[in-house]
């Protein structure tokens, strides 16, 4: 029997990300798109004075893995510095397309190894990762 694309652990995560709120004066901020599946992300940042994230704020219209993901990146964001996020989003970028055999270091990114046969939803999944690297890189220059 195939794994369920939405996974009891994905639906949790996706109800997690309503903790989450805009910041009032970011940093930077980045909106994400989906074309495929009308997906929106925006997520601001605050860097501290060393580049790295100090506060994080998203609002996530995305389906279950889209939320799920953009939950999973809001956990471990806080602390990355612009190319440790970067480097997060192209190591899932790369896992998705199937360049490589793992998600990278980021914690939890294995729970989407059930969206791997499914492209069309890969979109989803990466938004937050895309979203949070581009605020942070543009908050450092």
């Amino acid at each position: 029997m195939a794994t369920p694309l939405y996974t009891l652990d994905i639906l949790r995560l996706a109800a997690s990300t309503a903790r989450w709120a805009r910041l009032p004066a970011p940093d930077a901020s980045a909106e994400k798109r989906s074309p495929i599946c009308g997906s929106r992300i925006n997520v601001d940042v605050t860097l501290d004075a060393d580049g790295r994230v100090s506060e994080l704020g998203q609002e996530v219209r995305a389906c279950a893995l889209g939320q799920a993901s953009a939950a999973l990146m809001g956990e471990h964001a806080i602390g990355k510095s612009a190319p440790e996020l970067t480097a997060a989003s192209d190591a899932l970028r790369q896992w998705l397309a199937g360049e490589t055999d793992s998600p990278g270091e980021w914690p939890g990114l294995g729970i989407f190894a059930p969206a791997l046969p499914h492209s069309a939803r890969h979109a989803a999944i990466r938004l937050a990762f895309e979203a949070v690297a581009e605020a942070a890189t543009m908050a450092a220059r």
